[in-house]
């Protein structure tokens, strides 16, 4: 699961996860990039029983409140395979510059791969409350408004701010309350 001092703790509870972009490229400005981890996540919803609180997909990160059975395999799996699509959709669209930041900053550790996209770890912290899953959910919904992208959470394509709205989301949410 990566070489982070954040662990997920209880792997059948909800978490709070951050997943990073190798030196912060932003490359989920591309939406096809967002599209590939978007259906990775409907997957999981659909054949492995991940339950998915709310999220925000930002230009170099994102964030996710989930559970599953295995929340440890599930994140494991979800980096693996939205790495290998999105490494595999820069090859096929010819983004050399891109490609080459992946290969360069890609950690002397990792003798199995050409480029790295995601940044070890995901910064996972336990949800133990319905007081965390909010401040949680609040701090990834105003994400995009904190930066100056949109005057409300709502407005944000790439987030679960819509489903809480009432309006009809990305994906399907679990929702907390």
């Amino acid at each position: 699961m990566g070489r982070s001092r954040y662990i997920i703790t209880e792997p059948n509870q909800p978490h709070f996860l951050t997943c990073t972009v190798m030196e912060w490229l932003p490359l989920f400005s591309r939406p096809a990039l967002v599209e590939i981890v978007l259906d990775c996540w409907r997957y999981q919803q659909e054949n492995q029983g991940l339950q998915l609180y709310g999220y925000v997909v930002m230009e170099n990160h994102l964030h996710y409140l989930a559970q599953a059975d295995d929340l440890p395999r599930s994140v494991s799996g979800f980096k693996s395979f939205t790495a290998r699509k999105i490494i595999e959709h820069l090859h096929d669209i010819g983004a050399g510059p891109a490609l080459e930041w992946l290969r360069t900053s890609k950690r002397a550790h990792k003798q199995d791969r050409d480029h790295q996209f995601w940044q070890e770890g995901s910064h996972a912290e336990l949800v133990c409350s319905e007081a965390v899953m909010r401040q949680k959910l609040d701090y990834i919904h105003y994400n995009p408004v904190r930066r100056g992208y949109v005057d409300r959470p709502e407005h944000w394509r790439y987030s679960s701010a819509r489903s809480y709205a009432g309006e009809p989301g990305l994906l399907q949410i679990a929702r907390w309350y």
